[in-house]
């Protein structure tokens, strides 16, 4: 894997960004993400706007689609309701960003992870899923899934993770204080 500021440069410079002033910070989903890419042909990440959805797959992908970007997304569209295939061009894993905006995008995917037969092909990732009956087949057996929620405190470096929930409900920490009201 790349350094942080080399990934960075490089997701950046392919997409046209400038990410100088931002530093990735480690997600506890980037684990579930790599073990996902090794055992599946593509994996779904949902989650919340702003919840990290994009910075955390761009960590991880070779290549990428932004179906919102505003000079491209008419050309996108068209492409993706004639020739979708050429949409899914480039190197592995391809991160496809807000793909529900053209739903025939999911069955392509769907199409390519079998006809290639291997894993860690594509990330597609939104906040918003399209209407049932836009997409031909549910994805069981090539998309993993993953529910992304916002940073915690721990991710955020805002604490250093000596408590956890977790713990607390497994009794494995004692909590004291004093109430000043």
């Amino acid at each position: 894997m790349l350094p942080n500021s080399e990934v960075l440069y490089t997701f950046a410079s392919r997409n046209n960004f400038d990410m100088s002033k931002n530093l990735y910070l480690s997600r506890v989903c980037d684990s579930e993400l790599q073990n996902a890419l090794a055992t599946m042909g593509a994996v779904l990440i949902e989650g919340a706007k702003w919840c990290g959805k994009t910075s955390t797959a761009a960590y991880v992908a070779q290549s990428t689609l932004l179906m919102q970007d505003p000079d491209k997304a008419h050309s996108y569209h068209l492409l993706a309701d004639t020739k979708p295939s050429l949409l899914l061009e480039g190197d592995n894993p391809r991160l496809i960003d807000e793909w529900q905006m053209a739903p025939a995008l999911w069955d392509a995917v769907r199409y390519e992870v079998d006809r290639r037969g291997l894993p860690g092909q594509f990330i597609l990732i939104g906040s918003a899923v399209p209407a049932d009956n836009l997409t031909a087949h549910t994805g069981t057996g090539r998309f993993a899934r993953i529910l992304m929620r916002p940073m915690s405190l721990y991710e955020s470096k805002e604490s250093n993770g000596t408590v956890s929930l977790a713990g607390l409900f497994d009794g494995q920490h004692e909590i004291e204080g004093v109430s000043l009201w």
